[in-house]
Parts: structure tokens; sequence; C-alpha cells
């Protein structure tokens, strides 16, 4: 392995990234464009999305189902 695969190992690109999330390329752009996305890092054209940044992206966004048992629940 060179050192750029080494380097880069950590790293997927946009249509991996989109892959591994079950979406299409076009959505994490539109994402991007609307700051909502995962980061990623460009390197001239190319698009890198690390792949412990989208499972840091993906837990940020967990929220409790609504119908959770919370203290303050009505009865």
């Amino acid at each position: 392995m060179t050192t750029t695969e080494q380097l880069l190992s950590d790293y997927l690109d946009k249509d991996q990234a989109a892959t591994e999330l079950g979406i299409c390329g076009r959505t994490l752009d539109r994402w991007h464009v609307l700051g909502e996305g995962p980061p990623r890092v460009t390197m001239g054209r190319r698009i890198l999305y690390r792949r412990s940044s989208l499972t840091a992206w993906l837990a940020a966004r967990e929220r409790p189902s609504l119908g959770a048992d919370t203290s303050g629940r009505r009865s």
C-alpha cells in the first residue's frame, strides 16, 4: 500500500459515502449547499468524506422517538 493509499484509507468518495448512507450522491450535494450534510473535504475536484465523520454526523442526528416515555408524561 502506498503512502497516499494509507493516508486516504479512512476516506470515502461521494458515491461511496452515498451508498453507505443509502442515498444518492445528489442528495449529499444538496445537503452541502444547505449546510445540513456531513462534513467533507475537497482535494481539487475530488470530494471525500471521512468514515468516522459520517458515523459522528449520524449519531448527532439521533432523536428519541415521539412515543418514548419521558418524565413529563401526561396521563
